[in-house]
């Protein structure tokens, strides 16, 4: 009960210390009530009477500086303003004042203009710079907070009441700010006036601290840190997050992995981290308890991770940190012998004691003594047993090869899984016995009959001074090659002084050893003779022969029918899944998987039911808003599927208000998406239809689209990784178009990049549903849909002819998007620009460093006859020839062959007259990041860039290799114009 009594209390602590934690602290700016000397406020009056300051009394009887004023009619303003505040970095402020207010009919000089309210209002200022005429008195510059009206009047002999109001300002930008009352006919006294902000105080909550936070917005994010003795797994943990509300109230639950670290527990609520008491341990960082330690093991002291075993008990290396200790087991029990002249059966019980385990075994010592009582040696190889000698699981041991007429002492061990960590050894129990005197004579004379290449046939002498009659010969034949070890030796009883040796190894050496048993058990084994398979069989089998025929036959049949179904296969590819015109016209080949339309389907719901998989949206944790697609936000979390690892995932979120049509067109894209798997295909985790907001969850790509991650990583990358980006998407490319699926809007937005820099295709069935009022202008309106003009064929834009050859026009895009780093196609022409100059054959140039074999590509997939564009699967292998030889990407445009199309001008080369200045010439090769610097350090002309070097870039800090050569390469250009007629600069 005592006990009982003792966490009741505890859990009020915790509860009430968290509830104090979780109010608001305010900290004060000004509060009059403890100023103990003349306020000295500013004051401002056209005429009399003006605000007084006297000393008054608050509603507690204690002495306070006030300020009064009494008016006889509103015609004129009065104001009061106080000295600068200092704001100590909040945003917004509260100001509590406390005042009275004379009642207008019980002042004796009533006038129709008398008010019961004042007005108040505040400046900011960076500095200590008002004065008696600075700011001007008036609404502007100062800013209005509110028209404060009294809930309680003064009455003649009616009671005395205190008002007090509570007024948020806000927000405040600046260092301070002052506070001005203005009073228009009003006949008060103000009693004090209080200044404070609020704020989040320091808080511990879920193993996690937060200090002390100011709300400077609507909510404050707040970074905290671990509680002593522990931590966040994983090798990037995100710091512990919290929100406080601009109230001062921190708001939800924190966002936090924080466990205890091993050797400690959370206690108090999760305040704290405690070490585990001595005699208890925890072995792995994690939310559980400690643990009492396992039997036979103990921690001498606190915060332990795991129980150390107590002396005379062990762990075997493959035992559990958290599993008991055990100890040897005792020895083996009544060893029971059965002899059989040389040869010995033993038996005996199982330990009384097996030390706590059950990986019990036994072995058996042998050894041979000159004598009973007399000195002992190990017994040699001549001895064998069966099963084994050593690691026996039963309780039984079969013994041979004994010589006859000698003691011998046999002990039986047993051992478990810590036996070899012992210092001791193993318990046995020891038995001696003597073998029988009466043996029969060798057998001698073994020699070959006939041999084949897997039989062998054997004969031997029958022994003639025998005093037994001979009732069984055995033989023991081993693999020479192979000596002694275990199963290359086989035995085999015979009757009779001849034996067939079958299923032997060709061509191979075999010693052989055969004795006799009589009535007084096995003699000795003869002398080994080696015996030697054929290495072929000299006799051809005319069966043999026909099965080979058969057999040759077979196998030609094999190979035409191979043949034929490969002919009959390329010619149905042929018929081109890739000149379809409709994304749900697609050929069932046999075994061959292809893409299904969900609009095909009676109910596009089906569809959906079919290729996506539901999931509980109790498994997802959305952790932040990472951007907004067509039908709502996107955003990144965590799917926790019990039975799986936890991992991130993209969620694409359905806004309210949507309609039949948009849920279906939203969907769409899981149930298209669910019939993919590639390593280059965006993978779909799943949908949430059963609960609100409706969501497709795919697999989280770190580094987002490869259009602005190029941007962010200009010159970052070698040609070999860029081509590498490439052939992933090319590969994904394959995959779709192999599968009759044509995407109608490849660009380099719509492809992912994850940390791996592996490139997915995604964005899958969207562009057919963007409205006429879109927004974007990356597409345009042609015949009735919108089209993305600078990614798309010319069929396509002419005759909306989508098909995997318009695809293929659509990677050469995208391939000249990766090399240009992220370049925007065609510049800043219109889209009927690039119409135009499409229909008269004008190509895009190789980007800057382009190897030849990579714009030579791009200018095939922008053939104007599709048929004439290459395939995709051709793409991938041309692709890979370029990565197996490397050396070939070292040829750029500049030193290649001609082009076969004419190309687009990009820009007209820079000179000093179209870049007047340095800022304008960093715009122009897209380096205005550099401004700055390249300004700090004193090139504020074009003349003074002559000379800049790579030594110089680097102290500009530019380290970068991709930018310091594009900016050397352009002071080149700039230097070569320089120094031609009429531009010589002196």
């Amino acid at each position: 009960m005592e006990l009982f009594s003792r966490n009741v209390a505890a859990r009020w602590i915790i509860l009430l210390e968290f509830l104090l934690r979780s109010v608001a602290e305010e900290e004060v700016l000004m509060n009059t009530k403890t100023e103990t000397s003349d306020l000295k406020w500013t004051t401002h009056s056209r005429s009399r009477p003006e605000w007084e300051e006297i000393s008054g009394l608050d509603e507690e009887n204690n002495s306070v500086r006030t300020y009064q004023i009494c008016q006889a009619d509103g015609s004129s303003s009065h104001w009061l303003r106080s000295k600068l505040i200092e704001r100590r970095g909040a945003s917004q402020v509260y100001v509590e004042l406390l005042f009275t207010m004379i009642e207008c009919s019980s002042r004796s000089t009533h006038h129709r203009s008398c008010k019961e309210t004042f007005n108040l209002y505040y400046y900011q200022s960076d500095a200590d710079d008002a004065t008696a005429t600075h700011p001007a008195w008036m609404e502007n510059p100062y800013t209005k907070v509110d028209t404060v009206a009294a809930d309680f009047l003064l009455r003649k002999g009616g009671e005395k009441k205190f008002n007090v109001k509570t007024l948020r300002l806000g927000p405040l930008t600046k260092r301070g700010f002052y506070l001005a009352f203005q009073a228009q006919g009003a006949c008060m006294a103000l009693l004090s006036v209080r200044v404070f902000f609020k704020k989040c105080p320091a808080l511990t909550r879920s193993l996690s601290v937060f200090p002390e936070t100011v709300p400077r917005s609507l909510v404050q994010e707040a970074v905290g840190q671990c509680v002593a003795n522990a931590a966040q797994p994983g090798p990037n943990p995100r710091p512990p997050k919290m929100f406080c509300g601009e109230d001062g109230q921190w708001v939800d639950q924190p966002t936090t992995t924080c466990t205890c670290l091993p050797g400690f527990e959370a206690s108090h609520g999760d305040l704290e981290c405690r070490a585990c008491p001595v005699g208890h341990f925890k072995m792995v960082s994690g939310p559980g308890p400690c643990s009492v330690c396992p039997d036979s093991s103990h921690t001498g002291e606190m915060g332990a991770a795991s129980c150390v075993c107590r002396p005379g008990f062990y762990r075997a290396p493959t035992d559990s940190p958290d599993t008991p200790c055990t100890r040897l087991p005792s020895s083996p029990r009544s060893p029971v012998p059965q002899v059989n002249d040389t040869s010995l059966t033993l038996e005996w019980s199982e330990p009384l004691d097996s030390g706590g385990r059950t990986d019990l075994s036994y072995s058996v010592e042998c050894r041979m003594c000159s004598a009973p009582g007399g000195p002992c040696i190990p017994c040699g190889d001549g001895v064998n047993y069966r099963p084994s000698q050593t690691g026996i699981q039963g309780r039984r041991v079969s013994i041979w090869g004994l010589r006859p007429h000698t003691t011998y002492s046999f002990t039986v061990m047993a051992l478990n899984g810590v036996s070899p960590l012992s210092q001791q050894g193993p318990a046995g129990e020891t038995i001696n016995i003597t073998t029988s005197p009466n043996v029969p004579v060798l057998v001698s004379g073994l020699r070959k009959v006939t041999a084949t290449e897997s039989s062998l046939t054997l004969h031997w002498n029958t022994p003639t001074q025998s005093h037994y009659r001979i009732l069984q010969y055995q033989l023991r034949y081993c693999e020479k090659e192979r000596g002694s070890e275990e199963n290359s030796c086989h035995f085999m009883e015979s009757n009779i002084n001849e034996v067939v040796l079958s299923d032997l190894r060709r061509a191979t050496q075999y010693e052989v050893q055969v004795r006799a048993r009589t009535l007084g058990g096995y003699g000795s084994f003869s002398q080994a003779v080696v015996f030697r398979t054929l290495p072929d069989d000299d006799s051809s089998s005319p069966l043999l022969v026909t099965g080979i025929l058969i057999a040759m036959g077979m196998l030609l049949l094999i190979i035409i029918i191979a043949a034929a179904i490969y002919c009959i296969r390329k010619q149905s590819h042929f018929k081109d899944p890739e000149m379809s015109d409709k994304n749900g016209q697609y050929l069932m080949g046999q075994g061959v998987k292809v893409y299904i339309d969900p609009f095909t389907y009676e109910d596009p719901n089906e569809a959906v039911r079919e290729f996506a998989k539901e999931i509980d949206v109790s498994f997802v944790k959305i952790e932040e808003v990472i951007g907004a697609g067509e039908f709502g936000e996107v955003c990144r979390g965590r799917l926790r599927i019990p039975g799986k690892k936890e991992n991130y995932v993209a969620i694409k979120t359905l806004k309210g208000g949507y309609t039949d049509k948009q849920r279906r067109d939203f969907l769409s894209e899981a149930s298209i998406m669910g019939q993919f798997q590639h390593p280059n295909i965006i993978h779909l985790e799943g949908i949430i239809t059963a609960s609100c907001p409706v969501m497709i969850l795919t697999e989280f790509m770190e580094n987002g689209a490869l259009d602005s991650f190029l941007r962010l990583n200009d010159g970052q990358f070698t040609p070999i990784q860029l081509v590498g980006m490439l052939r992933g998407i090319a590969s994904g490319m394959k995959y779709l178009s192999e599968m009759s699926y044509v995407h109608r809007d490849l660009a380099a937005r719509n492809i992912l990049v994850n940390s791996n820099l592996v490139c997915k295709v995604s964005d899958f069935g969207l562009s057919r549903f963007l409205q006429e009022n879109s927004s974007d202008p990356t597409y345009t309106s042609s015949l009735g849909g919108k089209i993305p003009i600078r990614w798309t064929a010319p069929e396509a834009i002419a005759f909306r002819k989508f098909t995997s050859a318009s695809d293929v026009w659509s990677y050469g895009i995208v391939m000249w998007e990766v090399m240009s780093f992220g370049e925007r196609p065609y510049w800043d022409m219109s889209n009927q620009d690039v119409i135009n100059a499409i229909e008269q054959d004008y190509r895009l140039p190789p980007p800057p460093d382009c190897p030849t074999y990579l714009h030579q590509l791009m200018l095939d997939c922008w053939q104007k006859e599709r048929t004439a564009r290459p395939r995709f699967s051709s793409i991938v292998s041309a692709l890979d020839k370029l990565i197996r030889n490397p050396a070939s990407l070292k040829i750029t445009a500049q030193e290649g062959a001609g082009p076969s199309h004419p190309l687009l001008d990009q820009r007209s080369p820079l000179t000093p007259s179209s870049c007047g200045t340095v800022g304008d010439w960093l715009r122009a090769i897209k380096m205005e990041r550099y401004e700055e610097s390249f300004l700090q350090a004193g090139y504020t002309s074009m003349q003074l860039l002559a000379h800049i070097t790579t030594e110089d870039l680097l102290r500009l800090g530019i380290t970068l290799a991709g930018h310091q050569k594009k900016i050397l390469s352009s002071i080149e250009a700039l230097g070569i114009q320089n120094k031609t007629p009429g531009n010589v600069l002196y």
